[in-house]
C-alpha cells in the first residue's frame, strides 16, 4: 500500500513542511528549555526544585554504590510465589497478561500429565 500518485504527493508535501517549520521548531524547542546565547541551559531555577550533582561525581558511583546509598540493600520480589514452569501464583491464578487461550492450553497440558481424561465430553450416551 501507500504506492499511489495521491500518498507520493503527500508524503513529499509533508517533507517540505518539515524543513520550512524546522528552524521555527528549533527555536521554540530552545526557548522551552531556557537556553542562553551560549547554547547552555540556566541551571539556577533547577537548584530550587532538584538536587544537582555534578557528572564527575556519578560517573566515579558504580550501580552498587548507589544501591547501597539508597536502600537496604534488599531486591525486589515480583511474583517470587509464583511457579516459574505453571505460571501459576499460590492462589491458583495465572498472571494478568495471559491470554485465556494461553491459560486454557497450559491448564490442559497439566491435566494430560497428572493422568486422566480430564472433563468428560458432553455427547450422547448410547
Amino acid at each position: 500500500m501507500a504506492k499511489s500518485l495521491r500518498s507520493k504527493w503527500k508524503r513529499k508535501m509533508r517533507a517540505e513542511k518539515r524543513k520550512k517549520n524546522a528552524p521555527k521548531e528549533l527555536a521554540r524547542l530552545k526557548q522551552a528549555l531556557g537556553t542562553d546565547v551560549k547554547g547552555e541551559a540556566v541551571m539556577t531555577d533547577m537548584g530550587e526544585i532538584a538536587t544537582v550533582v555534578p557528572a564527575a561525581k556519578l560517573k566515579k558511583k558504580t550501580d552498587v554504590d548507589m544501591a547501597e546509598e539508597t536502600g537496604d540493600g534488599e531486591t525486589m520480589d515480583l511474583d517470587s510465589k509464583r511457579s516459574k514452569k505453571t505460571l501459576l501464583d499460590e492462589h491458583g491464578q495465572y498472571p494478568a497478561w495471559m491470554s485465556q487461550r494461553q491459560a486454557k492450553k497450559m491448564k490442559g497440558k497439566r491435566m494430560s500429565k497428572k493422568g486422566g481424561s480430564g472433563k468428560k465430553k458432553k455427547g450422547i450416551a448410547w
